[in-house]
């Protein structure tokens, strides 16, 4: 009867390099090791048995040894929303070529999920966490940083001592689009939102109504379903099918102004910035496209992920509360300016 052979190959150890280079165990792991004193001699000859058998360094074990996984979670819900699909690419990006690895935990269908996230990302020993949706509970935040893990809260404001909450200033945005839509010689100005807007979401249209109350303005408000291009075609239907048709809307995300567009055009036959003045907040992709040219606000993505990766990469950060402004972005979809700005 003939002994069955496995395929698999055995798996090649640092014993096996420093016997195959004539060196010792302790000189594989210190040419492995950045910083670690060896000889150029010496690590050249490990390098090039390495090569010829193989080796990969395990470095999630050499890392726990040392407490430093090298592991981020990000920590993200509707990942495929253009904005933050954008955002987590461009993250994990910076991260690898920081020397980090990333770990995406996708907590889309509800709130609770993010505390599992946490959780699941503790138990890796993961470095840090950078939440990009949803909050979590303060006691969970106290546990993260007992066992070393940063934590990172983009566009959110929690009352967090020890992390990092880093976002655009939105309640000025929302300020910012008021100011604009009445500098477009608007009259009849409404508000399009999802019914399941987050913090940064909510804290834009704050900005938005407080402006519009300071100035003596009446805004027709629309919310419902959400954060989708589908909302934003239904939530323009319900707007633009009034006797007191809005002739400028501002839209808390540029999905939501995609659809309240399309449904100007194809639904009532109006036209952008002619008959309706339209902004959105994100400056996807979508919104260059000529058949939108919105006019938006740019979430300032390249300051946030510089000031994440430093703030993961320092050892001991300090509490830190961030607000960036959003770049206005002008494009068609806003009447010229026919009112001087107060």
């Amino acid at each position: 009867m003939s002994e069955k052979v496995s395929s698999r190959k055995q798996q090649v150890r640092a014993e096996d390099v420093a016997r195959h280079a004539g060196v010792s165990r302790v000189s594989v792991s210190r040419t492995f090791t950045p910083g670690a004193s060896v000889s150029d001699a010496t690590r050249a000859k490990v390098l090039k048995s390495a090569e010829i058998l193989g080796y990969r360094v395990n470095r999630l074990a050499s890392s726990l040894n040392r407490s430093e996984s090298g592991i981020v979670a990000l920590v993200a819900a509707e990942i495929d929303t253009p904005h933050r699909a954008a955002m987590i690419a461009e993250l994990s990006e910076r991260l690898q070529a920081a020397g980090k690895v990333t770990m995406l935990i996708n907590t889309s269908g509800y709130e609770e999920r993010v505390k599992d996230a946490l959780l699941q990302a503790i138990s890796f020993r993961t470095e840090a966490a950078i939440i990009l949706s949803g909050a979590p509970d303060p006691s969970l935040a106290d546990t993260c940083f007992s066992n070393g893990m940063k934590l990172v809260l983009i566009n959110r404001e929690e009352d967090f001592p020890g992390s990092l909450q880093i976002g655009p200033d939105n309640r000025a945005a929302g300020k910012t689009a008021l100011k604009a839509l009445l500098r477009a010689g608007c009259k009849r100005i409404a508000l399009a939102n999802s019914a399941n807007a987050t913090w940064s979401i909510v804290e834009r249209q704050k900005g938005f109504l407080a402006a519009a109350e300071e100035a003596g303005v009446d805004v027709l408000c629309e919310v419902d379903g959400f954060t989708s291009y589908q909302a934003g075609l239904e939530l323009g239907t319900a707007l633009l099918d009034r006797e007191d048709r809005p002739d400028g809307i501002f839209c808390t995300t540029d999905l939501i102004a995609c659809g309240v567009i399309d449904a100007a055009r194809q639904r009532f036959g109006l036209r952008t910035p002619d008959d309706l003045s339209v902004i959105g907040f994100d400056n996807i992709q979508q919104a260059e496209w000529e058949g939108y040219d919105l006019t938006t606000f740019a979430q300032p993505t390249d300051q946030i992920i510089d000031k994440c990766l430093e703030w993961c990469t320092t050892e001991q950060p300090s509490s830190e509360t961030v607000k960036l402004p959003a770049k206005f972005v002008w494009r068609n979809s806003v009447q010229k300016a026919r009112v001087p700005m107060k």
